[in-house]
């Protein structure tokens, strides 16, 4: 999926089924391979992570679809192991 990283900046973030995940603020880019490799979320549902800090990385393999707003796949319980908090 190719994106312009500006075109990523301040989207809202939401699952598959419609969910409020967070807001984009950053990406994460893995400079050897030339791409973006995660999505640092602000304003984050805490309802899905329990995070203390100002907010989460999601890695990009997540995202299915980027427009208006950013769609990820569907978090499940084993989300918040995978997330990273910062």
């Amino acid at each position: 999926m190719n994106a312009e990283i500006t075109s990523l900046l301040e989207q809202d973030v939401y699952t598959q089924k419609g969910i409020f995940v967070g807001r984009v603020d950053d990406a994460v880019l893995d400079p050897e391979n030339g791409v973006v490799s995660g999505l640092a979320l602000g304003d984050v549902n805490r309802d899905l992570f329990d995070s203390k800090g100002k907010g989460i990385i999601i890695p990009y393999r997540w995202v299915t679809a980027v427009g208006d707003i950013v769609i990820i796949r569907h978090l499940n319980r084993n989300a918040k192991a995978e997330t990273k908090v910062g």
